[in-house]
């Protein structure tokens, strides 16, 4: 609010109309003021202009040093800050154009003092008034255009899951290896289509979930996981490392799925040079996705959102970051656990 692009007109106006508030309310004649009207209108017009300025230039160099506090907090150590202003200004201005100016003695300077510091105190309480109504209507804003953003990613990210899921070589792919399977009475069978059932049941249970715990994530990512180890057999190994302590945490729905699928379509996946997956929680409360860097000379195409759509949606819905490393032959990235 104190650098809005009008405030030389505000502050104008704010200290004209409250010369002019004092003016009819009597309050020049009432304390017995001597001071000709200019310089009484002169004084109100530089408070204002003094605790406008001094809280404009000053406190964004205190809020620095605030920027881990609560709103609520930041916005009354800062109008702590303007009251001090404000009494210092007050006392100065009025002294200068009352002594030297209105050429007033020290004790007839004292009630202007006093009438001085209650104006310039009332002034900065309305300043930060206001600039508290300014700043919960900018986060109440904000809040709605990042509640748009993560909707609009979600979306995005449910109707890539889906077309993961159901794209013609995914099928494809399957049902080559469920047609292999299906002999009567074969158990091995049944596990894949229960396995595929699954996938889908839960893709369709989390598509409006902004998060999901581990622990659901992990029972999802099972039979997702045998999926794959049929169609790639000894070519693919992926190992789940987790405690139990972690199951309740909590991490974007389909992430892993993501992630795993990101591994598979980058590299190469043969028995000769196998693709090693590994799932794990490390020391900093984070889910640890690595996979051995063995890269193919054509990748599958992509729509390119699959790292970023997972980071887009950490930082909207938790306002945390996921982190992505490329050390050694190791490609690793890291999911905050909530």
């Amino acid at each position: 609010m104190f650098n809005h692009r009008f405030r030389y007109l505000l502050i104008l106006f704010l200290g004209i109309y409250s010369y002019f508030n004092a003016v009819f309310a009597q309050v020049f004649e009432l304390y017995n003021i001597g001071a000709h009207w200019y310089f009484c209108l002169a004084t109100m017009l530089l408070i204002t202009l003094a605790v406008w300025e001094l809280n404009r230039l000053v406190l964004p160099f205190f809020n620095k040093y605030l920027a881990l506090k609560g709103t609520w907090k930041k916005l009354a150590i800062s109008f702590g800050i303007g009251t001090i202003l404000a009494f210092v200004s007050a006392i100065l201005i009025t002294s200068v154009i009352g002594y030297y100016l209105s050429g007033f003695s020290y004790a007839e300077l004292r009630l202007p003092l006093k009438l001085a510091i209650l104006y310039s105190t009332r002034i900065n309480l309305f300043l930060h008034a206001i600039n508290a109504i300014f700043v919960f209507v900018s986060a109440y804003k904000q809040k709605e255009l990042e509640a748009e953003a993560l909707h609009r990613i979600t979306v995005q990210a449910q109707l890539q899951a889906i077309r993961n899921q159901v794209n013609p070589h995914f099928l494809f792919n399957n049902l080559n290896i469920l047609s292999s399977l299906v002999i009567k009475d074969n158990p091995e069978a049944n596990e894949f289509v229960e396995a595929f059932a699954k996938v889908y049941r839960h893709i369709l249970h989390t598509q409006h979930d902004e998060l999901v715990t581990l622990g659901t994530e992990l029972d999802y990512i099972q039979p997702y996981i045998f999926l794959l180890l049929k169609r790639f057999p000894e070519s693919l190994s992926i190992s789940i490392q987790v405690s139990d302590n972690f199951l309740k945490y909590q991490i974007v729905p389909g992430a892993l799925q993501l992630l795993i699928e990101n591994a598979i379509k980058h590299n190469v996946v043969g028995k000769k040079h196998p693709l090693l997956i590994d799932i794990s929680v490390n020391g900093m409360n984070k889910l640890v996705v690595t996979n051995n860097l063995q890269k193919k000379e054509v990748v599958e195409s992509s729509t390119q959102i699959g790292l970023k759509n997972i980071q887009d949606r950490y930082f909207l819905s938790t306002g945390q970051s996921i982190s992505i490393t490329s050390v050694s032959g190791i490609f690793s990235v890291q999911l905050p656990l909530i």
